[in-house]
């Protein structure tokens, strides 16, 4: 199954010059832990929630000060929309990372977590448990 079926296109970016403070409430406001940096439609770099907590608080740095480029995790690992699923796990577990960026070509299209990847799981799971529980004999 390829990854783009299971995607969020509704990714919630920012750009390289968005205060760390418009980042933290803009994630509060979208309820998610990231925000994807773009140059136009083109991924350069991801912020989580994390990322503030470790690189603007672990670190003392004034919140105020810093901008999205400052925190950003530049070095983004990607995939194709065409990516499948075992793929864009292993890049995931290969990176250390929850949130994987998908793009087609340079422009960004969506986005998959660690969390959509075990709720389809989850639901997987509960699919093949109602067809063992169809096979069973009732008494």
């Amino acid at each position: 199954m390829p990854i783009e079926d299971l995607a969020r296109s509704d990714v919630v970016t920012g750009d390289s010059d968005t205060p760390v403070t418009d980042l933290a409430a803009t994630m509060d406001e979208e309820n998610v832990g990231s925000i994807v940096i773009t140059d136009g439609e083109t991924p350069v770099g991801i912020v989580t929630d994390r990322d503030l907590a470790v690189r603007v608080l672990g670190e003392e740095r004034s919140p105020s000060e810093q901008t999205a480029e400052d925190v950003m995790t530049a070095d983004l690992c990607t995939a194709e929309s065409d990516t499948g699923f075992y793929e864009a796990t292993d890049l995931m577990a290969e990176h250390g990372i929850r949130r994987l960026p998908i793009c087609e070509g340079e422009s960004l299209v969506g986005i998959i977590t660690g969390d959509d990847l075990n709720e389809l799981l989850a639901d997987e799971h509960q699919q093949f448990a109602d067809v063992i529980r169809a096979q069973r004999p009732e008494y």
